[in-house]
């Protein structure tokens, strides 16, 4: 399988780093150097480029900000590399180029790609490239909840389909009892609601509003309330078209028309033009009659009546008083009256959908059970699998007589599900609390790693733990600070020696102070300050031949040139060729 490898670094103006490039190979490599020289920063930089959390304080004093490159080769297809391209990234011949900018303000800025990027999505791309490992790492192996994860992420599939399972009935189940207890907690609340608008639907089915009636009836109130104003209107419009039979003499609209087109009638055939226009008068002559016509029907219909008018406004004003009260208009009120009619529905159905709910509820808490007990016989089988794999392991890193084990249990809890017989509780990963125990020789009792294991057994136990990982669920790089924290003489040996194995399917960088475990690595990179407290470019080189015997002496003995120490050195890299 083709894995992904971190190919180089380059860090600039970060810690006692002034400007370095920290180029990385396939296998096993060893980052050595003084006290103080500046190997932990390789790790604080992967740290930075895999959505670490940026530290002011980290960048280098005098410089406005600390810069760290990478290059990471990754396969085609990679789950990465889906990501990286929908988070805008390109590929440069097959590599992620991964940027983050510290300034010494606190601003942060991240590249993916030639792409500015969120620095969560460095974080989201850091689980499937790099395993980074430091004394706060190992820290963490404290947690409860780190021993579960781990014992599960070595279960595979046994434990992920029925987590996958239980993980939807227990987010169902949530909301189920979300909502139960809203409805129930909040009865009288409801209730008062409910009451509400059953008060405003009888009001409004009362006056029983007609959609567009509040139109309407404002129309006819104005026409009704000035009915002898239009009715003096209409008369005398019409006395002016079709003339007043009381006063014949009078001259009307209608009979100057008729006089005008009489006129033109007489000698339209001696010219088209003025005919059209005789034509054009008699047209508005029948127009004049039609208007004059539709005048007085329009007064006598036209009537006066005081009660009309007072039942109009009488109307008017209860349609204003829900207008007032449950929208602008009466359109309004009829929407609001819908939506209250379906809301009352919901309230009123609440002790049927409690009755729902409840059985639901008991439903998923009988089937997280069920699942449950499926998590944990999952489980029980894998940690015997995974303990015995990481005790083997740990005969190999000098605690021959060491024994690891779990422990898996519950805690009794009325409120939870059915485990086993009893009730316990539960949470999203099920009901399990899973504990890591060593026993470090025989006749001790196992107890927990935060117990019962010292600062170097902690280290081997880590590294163990990851070489039976590797065989399983391998990650492309793993990054090791000084896993070797507390270890010395055969131990060492037998520390190096695995970091070596796994190389053999991962890239592994350890930071390191320790000849025995640099000794086994494929290539080793000497990191050194110049006179004035820095590191450049110059002071991050791959050694090679003489001079990493001579740095291997100055690790054993603290002088590059003790000839007994250049001897152990040569044995030890010897030592190291005949095992690989």
């Amino acid at each position: 399988m083709v894995l992904s490898v971190l190919e180089e670094m380059r860090i600039r103006s970060l810690g006692v780093i002034d400007d370095a490039v920290v180029e990385l190979s396939p296998g096993f490599t060893a980052v050595t150097g003084e006290t103080g020289a500046g190997k932990t920063m390789v790790v604080t930089s992967l740290g930075l480029l895999l959505g670490g959390r940026a530290d002011p304080a980290l960048v280098r004093i005098g410089a406005k900000n600390a810069v760290v490159e990478g290059r990471i080769a990754v396969p085609d297809g990679a789950s990465a590399v889906v990501r990286a391209e929908e988070a805008g990234a390109e590929l440069d011949d097959g590599a992620l180029l991964i940027s983050r900018t510290v300034s010494a303000e606190g601003r942060s800025r991240a590249h993916l790609g030639g792409r500015s990027v969120p620095v969560g999505v460095l974080a989201e791309l850091a689980d499937e490239l790099v395993a980074v490992h430091g004394q706060t790492d190992q820290q963490g192996l404290l947690k409860l909840s780190r021993q579960r994860a781990a014992l599960d992420r070595y279960a595979g599939d046994a434990v992920a389909v029925p987590l996958a399972k239980y993980g939807e009935a227990y987010r169902r189940l949530r909301a189920v009892t979300v909502e139960l207890d809203e409805i129930v907690t909040r009865a009288r609340e409801r209730a008062q609601e409910a009451d509400l608008l059953r008060y405003g639907l009888d009001e409004i089915a009362a006056v029983e509003p007609r959609a567009g009636e509040d139109v309407e009836l404002a129309e006819e109130a104005e026409r009704l309330g000035h009915a002898e104003a239009l009715a003096s209107a209409a008369t005398a419009a019409h006395a002016a078209l079709a003339g007043n039979p009381e006063d014949p003499e009078g001259v009307d609209a209608s009979t100057l028309v008729a006089g005008a087109h009489r006129a033109l009638e007489a000698v339209r055939s001696h010219d088209p033009a003025l005919a059209a226009l005789a034509d054009r008068i008699g047209e508005i002559g029948i127009l004049l009659g039609d208007v004059a016509g539709e005048l007085a029907g329009y007064a006598d219909d036209l009537d006066a009546d005081p009660l009309r008018l007072a039942a109009v406004e009488e109307r008017r004003a209860a349609l204003t008083a829900l207008t007032r009260k449950y929208g602008e208009d009466i359109a309004s009120v009829l929407a609001w009256a819908e939506q209250g009619a379906q809301r009352l529905t919901e309230l009123d159905g609440d002790d049927e959908r409690i009755e729902e709910l409840t059985a639901e509820r008991d439903a998923l808490r009988g089937e997280l059970g069920g699942l449950a007990q499926a998590l944990t016989d999952a489980r029980q089988e894998a940690a015997e699998r995974f303990a015995a794999a990481v005790t083997a392991e740990l005969g190999s890193l000098a605690m021959p007589h060491a024994r690891v084990s779990f422990e898996i249990r519950q805690t009794e809890d009325p409120e939870g599900v059915e485990v086993g017989g009893r009730t316990v509780a539960y949470g999203p990963s099920g009901a399990d609390e899973v504990e890591l125990l060593l026993a470090p020789h025989p006749g001790a009792p196992p107890r927990p790693i935060a117990k019962g294991a010292s600062g170097g057994e902690l280290s081997r136990v880590m590294l163990a733990v990851e070489v039976v990982f590797a065989g399983t669920d391998p990650v492309p790089t793993y990054l090791f600070d000084e896993v070797d924290a507390g270890v010395g003489g055969k131990a060492a040996v037998e520390i190096g020696r695995r970091l070596a194995r796994l190389a053999r399917s991962a890239q592994v960088v350890v930071v390191t102070h320790l000849p025995q475990v640099a000794a086994f690595a494929d290539r080793q990179l000497l990191v050194e300050k110049t006179n004035d407290g820095s590191v450049t470019r110059s002071g991050v080189k791959v050694l090679e031949g003489e001079d990493r015997v001579r740095e291997l002496s100055r690790m054993l003995a603290g002088q590059e040139d003790s000839e007994t120490a250049r001897a152990h050195a040569e044995e030890l890299l010897a030592a190291a060729r005949a095992d690989a």
